[in-house]
């Protein structure tokens, strides 16, 4: 199956303070796919990545979005 997404060792810091730290995962084609986590885990700041609205610090991400329906 193709990869739509892939990230890769995103990491990203807010001044001291680490808000995202060496996330990796891709998503396949059609998959189904959840991101989960605790209250400040850094799930939001990883979308923010993801869709270029923050800068990652290390990392990198890449999208292969398809058709659309």
């Amino acid at each position: 199956m193709t990869t739509t997404i892939e990230a890769s060792d995103l990491t990203k810091r807010f001044g001291e303070e680490v808000a995202v730290n060496g996330v990796s995962f891709s998503v396949a084609a059609g998959e189904i796919f959840g991101y989960l986590g605790r209250n400040g885990s850094g799930k939001t700041t990883t979308v923010r990545m993801l869709t270029t609205l923050a800068k990652r610090e290390t990392g990198s991400h890449q999208g292969n979005p398809g058709k659309s329906r």
